[in-house]
């Protein structure tokens, strides 16, 4: 039997996925290609996989999926009667070891933890991911001689930046403790874009950085990044916990939107060039997308509640020119090559608690 995608999610990742599939990304440069996708159960690699088979059940791209994942049974539970699919076939193996895989076209590093919680916990393993992840693929892409390879790098590389400016461009560095442990994720973030650069310069490949914003969409149980967990206390009726006082102000993005942009650069993007990947219309402090999250769902009566009481009292930030930069990302490089978000965050936040209900 062949199972489709629409057939194998539920309705409010379904509606997403069919987003990306007819945007204006050009996916005819897939069609007849295979395209591996590491780190293919994750969030982003989740929906950069299934777009793939959408666009073959849509539009006969005869696009093939390699999806490489690190444990069989959670990809057996995340894609379920996919796998029996033609068009898609695991690759079950660590990104740290040398890809087993036969040969791609296209290549997406989506592989790595981006849990704060586990970069504290799993230092060594965070920068494996990233550090000898992205060895072994631009490796695998070189001997494959692919058309492409995508590294999906974090805004976590900037660091710490002063000033006044109000957004972060992608020439802009900040500072990183080395030594602390906690930043295997944003130092070796940063190696894997110099890596990447040194196959372009030294091979001649082609390879693309992306730097998405806080991406949010559907929730899964799992996943203990502040935006989920809101979504799955709204999702169950439940007050939202702020363990702070909401003042940070961030870059999130809609998965629909960075999916595409991430297609993007990989299809249209200067080599070596990194992508800041955000929306204007969804540039908010903590504080403020959990109340937007209250206003857009009246009817569920929800309310802020602090962890510490003291945190009610939000605190505003005088505008010095020693001020530490949020973490709000200029986006005009990847508007530049002809992408644009489509979600905004009071849409955006009704599809991903609907999405999250269904999980």
């Amino acid at each position: 039997m062949d199972y489709n995608v629409k057939s194998c999610v539920n309705s409010g990742i379904y509606n997403d996925l069919y987003e990306i599939a007819s945007s204006d990304v050009y996916f005819n440069k897939f069609k007849s290609s295979t395209v591996l996708i590491a780190g293919a159960y994750g969030f982003l690699g989740y929906y950069l996989t299934l777009s793939l088979l959408l666009r073959n059940d849509l539009y006969s791209d005869n696009c093939k999926v390699i999806a490489l994942v690190r444990d069989r049974k959670k990809a057996e539970q995340r894609f379920g009667k996919l796998l029996q699919r033609d068009d898609l076939t695991l690759c079950v193996q660590d990104v740290t070891e040398p890809i087993k895989a036969e040969h791609a076209d296209y290549v997406i590093h989506a592989a790595g933890c981006a849990s704060p919680e586990r970069f504290k916990s799993d230092p060594s393993g965070t920068a494996d991911a990233n550090l000898l992840g992205t060895s072994n693929l631009l490796e695998f892409a070189k001997v494959s001689k692919s058309k492409s390879a995508l590294i999906i790098s974090s805004l976590k590389v900037y660091g710490v930046i002063y000033g006044n400016k109000g957004k972060i461009n992608e020439d802009d560095s900040g500072y990183i403790d080395f030594a602390s442990p906690s930043n295997s994720y944003a130092v070796s973030k940063r190696a894997a874009e110099t890596l990447a650069a040194g196959y372009c310069e030294e091979f001649g490949m082609n390879v693309k950085i992306a730097r998405p914003a806080y991406v949010y969409g559907a929730a899964r149980k799992d996943d203990d990044r502040v935006w989920a967990q809101f979504f799955r206390n709204a999702a169950d009726g439940e007050d939202i916990l702020l363990k702070s006082d909401g003042s940070a102000k961030r870059s999130f993005i809609y998965i629909t939107d960075a999916v595409t942009a991430l297609f993007t650069v990989l299809l249209n993007g200067e080599n070596a060039v990194p992508y800041n990947i955000a929306g204007d219309s969804s540039n908010i402090t903590i504080r403020g997308f959990a109340e937007k999250l209250c206003e857009v769902f009246p009817e569920k009566g929800l309310k802020l509640r602090f962890l510490n009481p003291a945190d009610e009292q939000e605190q505003k930030e005088l505008s010095t020119p020693l001020n530490r930069l949020p973490d709000v990302l200029d986006s005009s490089r990847v508007l530049a090559l002809g992408w644009k978000p489509m979600v905004g965050l009071e849409q955006g936040i009704r599809r991903a608690v609907s999405a999250t209900k269904e999980l």
